[in-house]
This record gives structure tokens, sequence and C-alpha cells, in this order.
């Protein structure tokens, strides 16, 4: 039955049945979903499985997207507009939706099998890449994170902790060099 046996205990809590009805069509589409571990965020969320909506201070409602795969100080959650994010000291959307993380997760893992050797740069120094040489890969959806594609390589940036503590220096870049077609494009 899932989230749905909770539905009038929310709606009896004041939560909207519109935000009740997202956290259901959510536990529809990706409830149980077991995902690999990411390259970032300690792995990000074991599984897919949504918890009750919370107000955000700002605006509108969202809620958790599953339990941390490790302990860190943050929560993996579904923003108001379907964002996928961290939440502890404020809230950071990584990717536009829930489709933007599992094709930033996949498109790691591919890149890793793939790739000749694997770079990974840290704070200031990820200042000194040359994105604008490289093309977005507009399927993970990029907010605080992004994904390049360039001529024999790929480079996931990763902001979100950064941005999440106000601290630069945990901003990451990994670069998946040595790609042939197959591993640029799967």
């Amino acid at each position: 039955m899932g989230v749905e046996q909770y539905r009038s205990r929310w709606l009896e809590h004041g939560i909207p049945a519109a935000e009740v009805d997202r956290v259901v069509a959510f536990e529809e589409r990706w409830g149980g979903m077991v995902l690999p571990p990411a390259p970032m965020y300690d792995g990000g969320p074991r599984i897919f499985r949504p918890d009750t909506p919370e107000r955000t201070p700002t605006d509108g409602w969202w809620f958790e997207a599953g339990d941390q795969r490790t302990a860190v100080p943050f929560s993996f959650m579904i923003g108001p507009r379907g964002e996928f994010g961290i939440h502890a000291e404020r809230w950071v959307p990584l990717h536009a939706s829930v489709e933007g993380w599992v094709e930033s997760l996949a498109l790691a893992h591919h890149a890793a099998m793939w790739a000749q050797q694997i770079t990974k740069v840290t704070g200031e120094d990820i200042d000194a890449l040359q994105l604008g040489l490289h093309e977005p890969v507009p399927e993970v959806e990029a907010l605080a994170d992004g994904w390049w594609r360039g001529t024999d390589s790929l480079i996931a940036v990763y902001t979100g902790e950064a941005e999440c503590f106000a601290k630069p220096e945990y901003r990451t870049a990994v670069i998946y060099s040595g790609l042939d077609k197959w591993g640029l494009h799967g």
C-alpha cells in the first residue's frame, strides 16, 4: 500500500492533497528502486523511498527521496518543483528532476567503465577547467551538478555540498578521459 496508506493522516495534519499526490506519484514511479552508488555524496540514497512532505521555509513543500547510503550530514530531497537535491544548512537542488539524478548516476558508471584515465580535481582548481570548450549533457538536467562532453572526455562537476555548507573547497570535478565514441555517447 505504500505511502497511500498515510493519505488521510497527512491531510488531517494540513498537508495539501496536491503534495500527497506528488509523493504518491513519486513512489509509484520510483519507489523501491535500488540505486547504484553515486561517486559523490557518499553514494547517494541507496533506495528511493519517499517520506512525509514537509513545508519549506520559503516556497512550497518537499519530501525525502530515500535513506542515505552512509552517514552524511544532509538528506536527499525532492523539491517543490520536482528537483532532486540535498538539504542540511540550506536546500541545494542538484538536478532539475529525479530523472536528471538517475541519468547522472548512469553516466558516471558508464564513463568510469570506459575511461582510460579518471582524474579528480577539487576546490579552486576547478576554475581552470575549460568547460566552455565542452558541450553540456542536457539529460542530467544540471543545476548545482552538471556534466560536459568533450571530444574524448566527460567531465562531471559537483558543487552541491560546497553550496550546502558554504565551503567552496568542497567543489569537485571528475574528468573521465580517453573515451571513444561508445564511451562518450553509449
